[in-house]
């Protein structure tokens, strides 16, 4: 089996990037990448699709690594190449499950789990008031979700975006409608709250240290991650759980936040960070550590359920993110339907991927189509 083609397209309004894989056999990949300026544009380059054409697609970690050799030499590691990289490995691990007529998962190790828990991220209330926050998060709650996520990001008169600084009442605020949304919710519906590493660590400790009664799942990104021993240094500060992770890239760019134990729940990006393979190494080096491993996700219906083989191989996986409750287009795209049920995925037993893009809907909403949409 060679792989003949690749192609991708970008879809609209919400810019999610579809990878397709063709081989002369006829098998099929499909595979979603993280979005991005270029990135659907940089799944085609002849930089990349040169080290693949006429390959063997069953490969896939050898072609992996001929992808990053190939761009490594052109100055290129991170953001939107590693997102194209990381999309044309799912499509690669699509067909060889197709090819085995095993699903992915089966090819990564086995399954831990029938079912995957996804939390569902409500963002914030319909407007600044505590009683919208708790009305969405007991709606959420209602439709069968027992993990909720909310944003605090810096609201609109924070005193200075740029040193991250933060207000004394807003401040309060914080921990004003995150104890009433804790209050509301059912005592095993886990609240996890998201700060978008937009705040100083002497104000975001306060709200963290505010935290610790709540039982929180986690405070997520509460400071830019980049500087690990920050982060190590805030994590070892509260008690709240601290989760970063979906800006680092490969086993690699995990390996010093893992070992100095910088967060205690990682949330690597699988349409970004690498790939699936890349996902079960990120794992595979938290579990040494007994580090808790739930992606970030805001992919289509590709990219979480192509995540969901990962989430189901490894042993640390406790929830994976969700973002479009009662977006049509979302739960359009796939053939199968109703996929997230009370809050879970059941992981698929069906070849490959285990679902099937219903191209025509896709193709309704590609705004960039390079040879995805071969007639």
């Amino acid at each position: 089996m060679k792989v003949t083609h690749i192609g991708a397209a970008l879809l609209s309004p919400f810019p999610w990037v579809l990878v397709k894989v063709t081989t002369d056999e006829g098998l099929v990949g499909i595979g979603e990448a993280y979005h991005g300026a270029g990135v659907h544009q940089i799944a085609v380059d002849q930089r990349l699709t040169q080290v693949l054409i006429g390959e063997d697609p069953r490969n896939v970690d050898k072609l992996f690594h001929d992808m990053m050799r190939r761009m490594s030499a052109s100055g290129y590691y991170q953001g939107a190449v590693m997102s194209a990289i990381s999309g044309i490995e799912m499509a690669l691990w699509d067909i060889t499950g197709q090819s085995a007529g095993v699903p992915i998962w089966q090819l990564l190790g086995g399954k831990f789990r029938d079912k995957i828990r996804i939390y569902n991220d409500c963002h914030a209330g319909d407007s600044k008031s505590i009683e919208s926050w708790i009305e969405k998060a007991r709606e959420v709650e209602a439709r069968g979700f027992d993990a909720i996520k909310f944003d605090i990001d810096p609201l609109p008169d924070q005193r200075d975006r740029y040193s991250r600084g933060i207000s004394n009442d807003h401040i309060a605020y914080y921990i004003d409608v995150v104890k009433a949304v804790r209050e509301a919710l059912e005592p095993n519906t886990d609240l996890l709250i998201d700060g978008h590493w937009k705040h100083s660590p002497t104000d975001i400790l306060q709200v963290a240290k505010a935290y610790e009664d709540l039982n929180l799942f986690w405070l997520e990104d509460p400071i830019p991650p980049e500087n690990i021993d920050a982060m190590a240094r805030f994590t070892q500060s509260t008690t709240t759980p601290i989760c970063t992770g979906e800006n680092f890239y490969t086993a690699h760019g995990f390996r010093e936040l893992i070992e100095k134990q910088a967060a205690d729940i990682i949330s690597p990006d699988l349409a970004k960070a690498g790939g699936l393979l890349a996902g079960r190494k990120i794992a595979d080096l938290a579990e040494l550590y007994y580090i808790p491993f739930c992606p970030h996700n805001i992919c289509g219906p590709i990219g979480t359920m192509a995540a969901t083989h990962v989430c189901a191989a490894v042993p640390n996986f406790q929830m994976l993110e969700f973002h479009h409750l009662d977006n049509e287009i979302w739960s359009g795209l796939l053939v199968e339907q109703n996929l997230i049920r009370d809050g879970h995925i059941d992981v698929t037993t069906k070849p490959g991927l285990g679902v099937t893009l219903d191209e025509d809907a896709a193709r309704a909403i590609s705004v960039d189509n390079l040879g995805f949409f071969e007639e």
